[in-house]
């Protein structure tokens, strides 16, 4: 039977179309799949859709870095996971310009910065630095490791505060030691004329603050 090249073409678009929402169906199944893997920390799942072709440097809707999303909760097998592809980009970050290592350094997982760092994430930046981050963690150990990698001890973030200043302020008391020690000047003033004193003073710790102001911590 001869069929109608016009209702052909039709037949063929129509099919077509079938294809293609189906596909766009899978994607977005896999999409949802990576970062519910990642929440769940569920290592064996991402590396079943890495090993699919999921791309390990996958945006949420908020532009997030799964990687950086894996750091965050906590998730330290869907860390692994994502470590291990050559193409992740290790030093991807949001747009608040916070990469993995930061956050990182923040949680004071100190094994994840190791492995970051091993695979290359830089350790000084422009602008906001994982020593900062470090610095605002309650445990002085990713302090310590940064430092020892050579991180900049009076880096300057975008509002001019330095890592002492957020140690003072969130911090322990052994990283103002650690970061003292290394050299840090307790003298600079951030944006709003502050020092780390007057950070110190403005989480009540007035103790901290007289020390730093005699230079006897």
């Amino acid at each position: 039977m001869k069929l109608h090249r016009r209702s052909f073409n039709a037949r063929l678009l129509v099919l077509c179309s079938g294809s293609m929402l189906l596909a766009g169906r899978a994607h977005a199944g896999a999409y949802e799949d990576f970062f519910r893997a990642i929440e769940l920390d569920d290592a064996a799942r991402l590396r079943e859709l890495l090993a699919r072709g999921m791309d390990p440097n996958t945006l949420d809707p908020k532009g997030q870095h799964g990687l950086f999303l894996a750091l965050r909760g906590g998730a330290a097998k869907a860390v692994q996971a994502l470590l291990e592809p050559a193409d992740t980009r290790i030093d991807s970050a949001n747009a608040a310009g916070e990469t993995p290592l930061m956050m990182a350094a923040l949680r004071a997982d100190v094994d994840a910065m190791r492995a970051l760092m091993a695979r290359g994430a830089a350790v000084n930046r422009p602008g906001w630095t994982p020593l900062h981050y470090a610095a605002s963690s309650p445990s002085a150990a990713p302090v310590k490791l940064l430092l020892e990698q050579g991180a900049a001890v009076d880096a300057r973030s975008p509002n001019g505060n330095t890592p002492l200043m957020l140690a003072a302020r969130y911090g322990s008391e052994d990283s103002v030691a650690l970061l003292l020690a290394k050299g840090a000047d307790r003298k600079l003033r951030n944006d709003r004329n502050q020092t780390a004193a007057d950070t110190a003073r403005l989480d009540g710790r007035e103790s901290l603050a007289r020390r730093l102001e005699t230079g006897n911590p």
